[in-house]
């Protein structure tokens, strides 16, 4: 009697083997699948291994990758959307996954590869470290500080296989990124390389024996006194301006006269007395708890690890080149990753058309969480993006020349704790080109930029933006600056708010914070319908022209407005010759023919209509209460800048934030500003702002 049942279960079997081997039918959808228990030589046709291990998921991406390939080669229909669903687990990425132009799908038949069912799959650009002991070598002992001593653990990187420790290298403003060093994450947290001063403190510059480009500075204190090699150490600071910071290499410390001699070209702008900077990888400053040191030469690894758990989990991050690059790849979607542990970015997107990075977590990695580079409509939504050395979200699309749109666009992602490696210009999003959208981010936590805007016609909207610009001073949350031809971007509908000054009392520097700062003669830029709310110097003009602030919030501002004439003043070098920058990048598009003379017309005869005046500047039905309202410089007045039905200092009746709000009281929701019906506002002719739809939208 059960003969026929055994039969009968090899036929279900049989059957159900074939089916999986079978090419879909045009239109039908293919899955595939890839999973830490299979391998690349099975058909990638089922989610798990079979009894007899005959058939079953494929092992790696490009087992699957190149499946797809031959599968098409053999008449796989055109038509065919395929998803690559990728089973629970961490892969280890010892290169980056690469997808070209015949690996993309269509509009309607895209290649998706997604984690299975919502399942955490970890792609790891690092390797996981174990067997820490204490450190017992007496000479070592020594050089530690005393109140480390018992705490710092070592482990032989070498033994364990691990020799590529990657290069410090000079990085910061004004320098190419490129990979980081290897480095330690803890529990999934990235460590800090020892240093002195600690996080949070700085060292100051107390003289320059040589000159602001001597490439020596002098400090306070015998600190290195006890430094016992200095072959390695390196110094990171903002050397002159609290815009720019640098790493730089030390080539030798005269501890007697507390001097620094760095390798050239010894910061981006030579060396100011006053300044802040502190040393890093030093092994007698591995002091604290979540500080760490690498002897290259011996391959020890020394830690101290920030608490005492049972089973810690410690990575080091391996990979120097992206985790995955669509390269030419069109309609290519990936779904649900995780993304880590890398010394380089997560994904680079060149070129291609209809690329989507979605609901992934790209986290702790030395570079760049996602950048897209030309193509068009490619984009980045629903993300977490933290814990990165530099940019989270960079894209550039669209032409300049032509003003064509290249509609790329970051939206609906949490961004926070970027740049933490190269602290000036890593914004959340950078966006160049024409035509791009950035919208409904949320966006927290970083010493400096939170969008950084160049290009055309860009329009950014729906964005919760705070606790930015947190260490740097002449900054902006929002910033664009110097080039007149950069027009028709749109500030709209954002809650900007907690964005303070840092930096304070720095005679002969300007530190202020700017919550949108139009820099260096910046132009045709609308701001409309934003809620600036304790956002330092709120909306910025900085000797622009063709602007428009209309119908946005202040409140608690200092002041909620400035506008500079600053080409009639200190900056009159752009316009009389001395410095040809703004001139040259006049040039650089066709301003006074179509479709600029079309789509922008003072642009056309800038140069017979008094450039380094700062004219055609509206600020049109605004609300302000609290701080100052207005600032104008360079002999500006209202002769010049239009002014019209500004609610100025009276309470304009918000639904959910009664005024004054006490100093010390939490932000409200951006919804608390709404407008009750009857507010003076409104008679003026004040509009409504959708704040409800600022923020992250929910996923579909």
């Amino acid at each position: 009697m059960r003969l026929p049942n055994l039969f009968l279960c090899l036929a279900i079997a049989a059957a159900a083997s074939l089916a999986a081997e079978a090419a879909p039918r045009s239109g039908a959808m293919l899955n595939l699948y890839v999973s830490s228990a299979g391998r690349d030589t099975w058909s990638g046709r089922l989610p798990a291994p079979t009894a007899a291990l005959t058939n079953g998921p494929f092992a790696t991406l490009e087992g699957a990758r190149d499946a797809i390939r031959r599968l098409r080669a053999d008449g796989l229909p055109a038509d065919t959307p395929i998803t690559v669903w990728l089973l629970g687990g961490t892969y280890s990425r010892g290169a980056t996954f690469e997808l070209g132009p015949k690996d993309g799908g269509t509009a309607k038949a895209p290649v998706t590869y997604a984690a299975y069912h919502g399942e955490t799959v970890r792609l790891v650009g690092g390797e996981d470290v174990d067997g820490f002991q204490p450190v017992t070598d007496p000479a070592t002992v020594a050089r530690l500080d005393p109140a480390a001593r018992g705490h710092v653990l070592q482990v032989n990187l070498r033994e364990r296989g691990i020799t590529n420790y990657g290069e410090m290298r000079r990085k910061g403003f004004g320098v190419a990124s490129s990979p980081a060093w290897l480095e330690v994450f803890y529990q999934d947290k990235p460590m800090e390389l020892a240093r002195w001063p600690n996080v949070g403190q700085w060292a100051t510059i107390a003289g320059v024996p040589n000159g602001q480009n001597g490439g020596r500075f002098t400090y306070e204190g015998d600190r290195p006194r006890r430094w016992a090699n200095l072959d390695d150490v390196w110094v990171h600071g903002y050397w002159t301006y609290d815009w720019a910071d640098t790493y730089e290499k030390v080539a030798g410390i005269d501890v007697d006269k507390r001097e620094v001699a760095t390798v050239p070209p010894h910061g981006q702008y030579g060396y100011t007395a006053g300044k802040r900077f502190y040393f890093l990888n030093v092994l007698e400053e591995l002091d604290s708890p979540g500080e760490w040191y690498l002897d290259r030469k011996a391959g020890i690894l020394y830690f101290w690890p920030p608490d005492s758990a049972q089973h810690p989990k410690v990575t080091v991050s391996m990979l120097e080149s992206p985790l995955i690059v669509l390269n030419g790849a069109s309609h290519v979607v990936l779904r649900g990753l995780t993304l880590e542990a890398s010394r380089g970015s997560g994904v680079e997107i060149r070129g291609g058309t209809g690329n989507l990075v979605s609901s992934c977590t790209i986290r702790n990695l030395g570079t760049n969480g996602v950048t897209i580079d030309g193509g068009s409509a490619n984009g980045v939504d629903h993300c977490e993006l933290y814990g990165l050395g530099e940019t989270a979200i960079s894209f550039s699309g669209g032409d300049r020349r032509t003003l064509t749109p290249g509609n790329h666009f970051a939206t609906n992602n949490h961004i926070h704790h970027y740049s933490r490696i190269c602290f000036t210009y890593r914004p959340a999003v950078a966006v160049n080109g024409v035509g791009n959208r950035i919208a409904h981010n949320l966006i927290h936590d970083a010493p400096h930029n939170a969008i950084l805007l160049g290009g055309n016609d860009h329009m950014i909207e729906y964005n919760d933006i705070s606790h930015v610009c947190l260490q740097t001073g002449d900054a902006g949350a929002i910033y664009m600056g110097r080039d007149m031809t950069m027009r028709g971007n749109v500030i709209r509908y954002n809650y900007l708010h907690d964005i303070q000054p840092a930096v304070r009392n720095v005679p002969g520097f300007f530190t202020d914070v700017m919550a949108v700062y139009l820099d260096d003669c910046f132009c045709g830029t609308t701001v409309y319908g934003n809620v600036f709310f304790r956002a330092g110097r709120a909306a910025m003009i900085g000797g622009g022209r063709d602007n428009t602030i209309e119908n946005n919030i202040f409140v608690d501002c200092n002041p909620a407005i400035h506008v500079d004439a600053r080409g009639r003043g200190w900056a009159s070098f752009w316009f009389n010759g001395k410095d040809s920058t703004i001139m040259d990048r006049l040039k650089e598009v066709p301003y006074n023919q179509p479709p600029y003379s079309t789509r922008y017309p003072h642009l056309a005869n800038l140069l017979d209509d008094d450039p380094a005046e700062a004219k055609y500047n509206r600020i049109v039905r605004n609300v302000w209460f609290g701080g100052r309202w207005i600032e104008m410089q360079d002999g500006l007045t209202d002769k010049v800048v239009t002014f019209e039905a500004n609610l100025l200092g009276e309470d304009p009746g918000f639904v959910g934030a009664k005024l004054p709000l006490a100093k010390d009281a939490p932000s409200p929701a951006a919804t608390a500003f709404r407008l009750k019906p009857g507010s003076p506002a409104l008679k003026l002719g004040f509009k409504q702002l959708p704040l409800g739809q600022i923020g992250i939208r929910k996923a579909r």
